[in-house]
Parts: C-alpha cells; sequence; structure tokens
C-alpha cells in the first residue's frame, strides 16, 4: 500500500463480469449457493467470497468500500446508505445501556440530535466538550467512557481536532477514538495520527454530485465483521444498506476526488484570502489568522490545501439570507445545505444543518446568527467568483 491516499484508489484495479472497466453491478437482493453447507457456513461469517443477502454485503458494495478503505489506510470499510447510517451504527454497535461517549460539541446537527435526543432512550450519555481543549476532554472521561468523538474539521465553525494528541489520550483510557472526515477526504488521514475508526457522509466531497447520500465506517477488520454480524451487527439489524447502483455510481466519482479536492481548496483559499483583505470576518483553515492554522499544517496532506468550506460572519441572519439570496439569484452558487459539489453551496448554519443544537448552546459554542457557511466549488475562473460575490457583498451592505 503507498503512503499516498490517492495512489491507493488508482492502484485498484476492478474488471467487470465481461472485460468492462467498470465492475459490473450486483443488481441482486439475494444469492444462491450451490451446496447448502456454503449457505451456513456464511451465515456462521466463515465462507470467504460468498454472498448471502444484499443487506449483509453485495460485490459492489464491497468494491467501494474496499477503495475508501485503501484512502483511509484502513483494513476494510462497510458503506451504509446514507451519512447517518454508518455514524449512528458505530454509535449503537460500540456503547450498551449505561455507556459514556465524549464527544466534540460542534458537530454536525444530526449527530448532534441523535447523541443528545436519541441516545438517551437506550440509557447512552454524552457530554459535549470544545474540542479544541484536550485537558477538558480529558477531564470529561471517565470508566463508563466508550469512545471519544470527533469531527477533523468541525461543522460549522472549522475547528480542528489534535487527532494525533485525542488518540493518545484514547489509548490511555482504552477507549475508541472516532473521527467523522467528512469535511476533509484525501486532506487529512485520521488513521495515520491514531484514529481507531474513521467515517464519512459521502453524499458530499467523496461522490461529489449531489444526487444521493451515502457513508462509510472505515476501520479493522475485526471491527467491520461485528458491524455486520447477522447476531449483533448494527448495520446488519439496523439495515442501512446502500443500493448496488448507487455504490457503483459513487465508485466512479471517487476516482476524480483528487482532482476535485485540489480544486475546491485552491478556490477556497483564493476567497479567503481576499475577502479578509477586504475586512470580512472569515474562518479558514489555510489562513493564518484561523487559530489552528499551525496544528493544521502538521496534519494535513499538503497537496490538497485547507479544504473546501469557509465561513463568514456578515452579523445577522437577515443580513446573511438577503446576501445568500442575491448570491443564487446572480447564479453564483446555491442556497441549499450540504457541500462538496461542482457549485458553490452556501447556507446560514445556525438555522440550517446545525439547527438541532439549541440557540443557547450555539451561543455558548460561539456559533452566530450570521455566519455563512460556504461549500467553494469548482469555479474554474475564481477571481471572475469573487469579483461578482463581492458585488453582492456591497450590494446587501456587507462590505
Amino acid at each position: 500500500m503507498s503512503n499516498k491516499p490517492a495512489n491507493n484508489i488508482q492502484d485498484l484495479q476492478y474488471f467487470g463480469e465481461f472485460g468492462g472497466v467498470n465492475p459490473s453491478i450486483s443488481d441482486s437482493a439475494t444469492y444462491t449457493f450451490l451446496h447448502a453447507k456454503t449457505m451456513l457456513d456464511t451465515f456462521e461469517g466463515h465462507a470467504e467470497g460468498c454472498y448471502l443477502y444484499s443487506r449483509h454485503t453485495s460485490p459492489s458494495n464491497l468494491f467501494l468500500s474496499e477503495a475508501l478503505a485503501a484512502m483511509e489506510f484502513t483494513e476494510t470499510a462497510n458503506v451504509a446508505a446514507s451519512g447517518m447510517g454508518a455514524i449512528t451504527s458505530v454509535f449503537l454497535q460500540v456503547c450498551n445501556a449505561g455507556d459514556h461517549i465524549v464527544s466534540s460539541r460542534t458537530i454536525y446537527g444530526g449527530s448532534y440530535a441523535f447523541l443528545k435526543n436519541f441516545a438517551p432512550k437506550f440509557n447512552i450519555a454524552t457530554t459535549f466538550i470544545d474540542i479544541t481543549s484536550l485537558e477538558a476532554i480529558e477531564n470529561a472521561i471517565t470508566t463508563q467512557t466508550k469512545m471519544i468523538y470527533c469531527e477533523a474539521i468541525s461543522n460549522p465553525l472549522l475547528e480542528i481536532a489534535n487527532i494525533a494528541k485525542l488518540s493518545k489520550i484514547a489509548k490511555k483510557y482504552n477507549i475508541l477514538l472516532v473521527v467523522d472526515n467528512t469535511f476533509s477526504p484525501l486532506v487529512i488521514s485520521p488513521q495515520k495520527l491514531g484514529a481507531d475508526i474513521t467515517i464519512h457522509s459521502l453524499t458530499k466531497f467523496i461522490n461529489g454530485t449531489n444526487d444521493t447520500v451515502g457513508g462509510v465506517v472505515c476501520g479493522s477488520q475485526k471491527f467491520i465483521d461485528s458491524l455486520r454480524s447477522v447476531n449483533d451487527g448494527a448495520a446488519m439489524l439496523l439495515g442501512p444498506v446502500m443500493d448496488s447502483l448507487r455504490a457503483s455510481s459513487i465508485l466512479k466519482n471517487l476516482r476524480t476526488l483528487h482532482i476535485r479536492m485540489k480544486k475546491h481548496s485552491e478556490n477556497a483559499l483564493y476567497l479567503a484570502e481576499h475577502f479578509e483583505k477586504d475586512g470580512l470576518k472569515v474562518v479558514y483553515p489555510g489562513l493564518k489568522s484561523h487559530p489552528d492554522h499551525q496544528l493544521f499544517k502538521t496534519m494535513h496532506n499538503k497537496e490538497y490545501g485547507f479544504g473546501g468550506i469557509l465561513t463568514i460572519d456578515v452579523g445577522n441572519l437577515n443580513k446573511a439570507n438577503e446576501l445568500m439570496e442575491l448570491m443564487q439569484h446572480e447564479n453564483l452558487g446555491y442556497l441549499a445545505v450540504s457541500l462538496g459539489f461542482y457549485k458553490t453551496l452556501f447556507s446560514a448554519s445556525g438555522t440550517s444543518t446545525s439547527s438541532e443544537i439549541p440557540e443557547e448552546e450555539q451561543e455558548k459554542m460561539g456559533l452566530s446568527e450570521g455566519i455563512v457557511r460556504f461549500s467553494i466549488g469548482l469555479d474554474n475562473d475564481i477571481e471572475r467568483t469573487y469579483r461578482a460575490m463581492r458585488m453582492c457583498m456591497k450590494k446587501v451592505g456587507v462590505l
């Protein structure tokens, strides 16, 4: 295996059933056995290379899983029908009633809502901590704690988790470090920094065409086998199975991820630098003004830059909405949630992707209502985009 994530993807060679350059799609829900004994062995998890039922896994899903595991430097992976399907199955696989999770307080709204509102039904408790305070993280760990959960680059404040140091804390207490790497595929390789499990929402950068949702859990063979177990595997029993047709289309898009991430990052850095010069309050890990800028430089795979997400604080929600509506009207992007699209997407996080987080909690974490999150697209002429965005900002009085 190469030391570079994109090389690992590129080195995977799959042939279709009839010599096709793309692997054949396994359009079946169930699979036949030549011998009854093989079916029994497969049920018990002892038959390599045999397929049982597509909720368990399928050839198409395995091709995609293998490629994502190669990218994330793990033994294997398991894809799910959505990012939340991947995330929640990890929480429920690792934790039993009475267990405890230490989580970053700035995480995707869906992850937050699951831990805060849903997991307590199963008597699973979560303490939400500022992920940049290692002391606070360590102090929150109890004898019941089973994992530290964080995002490599947090949504939407773009705080950077010090994965190497968090990993040391996790190992000291013999708990798992689970990292959601959705904002930074190829940019950051959590496994190299000591993470135990890496999760992605494939919906975003990895797929890149905003035509489907998807998720993946990358980890050890042992952990992924436990997720898929017919007896007590969360991924098997909750059934968040990805469709084979979707898996094959995401795999095709994954092949161009390295080119896209470089362009997303290049464009985002250009806009962030120029907006900051204009006097706007910009948060972007590539700016020297970002509190974790130096840390990020020690962590990232340099050729992919600092990622495609930046935020601008325009002061209040009305201004944010006015600006976004005008930018959409001027065809500079879409007022839409999600990220990693070829066109720029913008949303006011407090009332959209983080709306599950109560207002007082948003205030505590520094999520002001005027923050606009930009997922910068693949614009060929970013200078032209900048000029047009600046004109919109002047028109609504942000500049």
